[in-house]
């Protein structure tokens, strides 16, 4: 086994926890705040991938417009998911709203298949986007380099918004104790809504990049990655934005390193390995790697 082959693997396993990341720290803000596990998230990713598709194969415009328009239809579509299933359960039992997001997710999912067919359809960027640089034995390609950069970049923003801005304190105040925020003069249903603008947003984004990729989309496409960016926020401390992009990039490396350097009689069940490094973590770490005694709250 070559050290090229190992590289490709890592870069490989990066650029997949890249996306992992993105929307791992969707679930982070949401649950910090709610402690809702919204399992409809990873289908936001597909609303992302398909409004995309849409754009540029019916519509035909260019990749920016394309870009921020697919961001703000997945955002309006987690104001109104929020809005609809989630917000008058918000005092149910936890257990209640659970149910929500798991129906919500097969709604949206059958919803897709009625519109665009259960059929995989092709999703092509322009080239420029697959061009490869070689840099010494690491080779990238220009998306590879974009997505990378982006991840980092909204690991440095969402930071700095959470600890320097008005909506980002209150956030933090409603993640801590949600009623003594609101006794405080804090509009609760205002950082709700925000904290579902950002996780719908990274998630739309997601979906672009995660097609991208894989060059192909389908209604299904965002559970399995939706899934594995949950157990990436758990992994990390959920409730930890820096937990969630380590947890995303662990778990990318570690899904990448079994499919490709353990045996290939063992790769069909990389994905239960996974979930048994989950449980590995927990066992050491029950709060996550970066997660605080009081639960991983950021």
């Amino acid at each position: 086994m070559s050290i090229e082959y190992i590289i490709s693997q890592l870069i490989n396993g990066l650029r997949l926890g890249s996306v992992y990341a993105m929307v791992a720290i969707g679930y982070s803000i949401v649950y910090g705040i709610l402690r809702l596990i919204n399992f409809a998230h990873g289908d936001i990713l597909t609303v992302g991938a398909y409004t995309a598709l849409t754009l540029m194969v019916a519509f035909g415009y260019p990749l920016w417009l394309v870009i921020i328009l697919s961001i703000i239809i997945s955002v309006a579509m987690g104001l109104l998911i929020e809005r609809v299933a989630y917000r008058p359960l918000r005092n149910a039992r936890e257990e209640t709203t659970l149910v929500s997001s798991l129906a919500v997710s097969a709604f949206l999912q059958n919803l897709i298949t009625m519109v665009f067919s259960e059929q995989r359809k092709a999703f092509q960027l322009p080239d420029w986007l697959t061009e490869i640089h070689t840099y010494g034995i690491v080779k990238l390609s220009t998306m590879n380099i974009i997505i990378f950069a982006t991840t980092i970049f909204l690991l440095i923003f969402l930071s700095i918004i959470m600890k320097k801005t008005r909506i980002g304190m209150a956030m933090r105040a409603c993640s801590d104790n949600q009623r003594a925020a609101a006794l405080m003069g804090i509009n609760i249903n205002v950082v709700v809504a925000v904290a579902f603008m950002i996780g719908s947003a990274l998630a739309g984004l997601a979906g672009i990049m995660l097609a991208g990729e894989y060059k192909t989309v389908d209604p299904a496409m965002g559970f399995a990655p939706g899934l594995k960016a949950f157990v990436a926020a758990v992994l990390g401390g959920i409730g930890s934005l820096g937990g969630a992009v380590l947890g995303g990039f662990i778990l990318g490396i570690a899904e990448m390193a079994f499919a490709g350097l353990l045996p290939t009689s063992i790769t069909p069940y990389r994905d239960a390995m996974v979930f048994v490094l989950l449980i590995l973590v927990l066992l050491v770490k029950p709060n996550g790697i970066l997660g605080s005694d009081e639960g991983g709250r950021s």
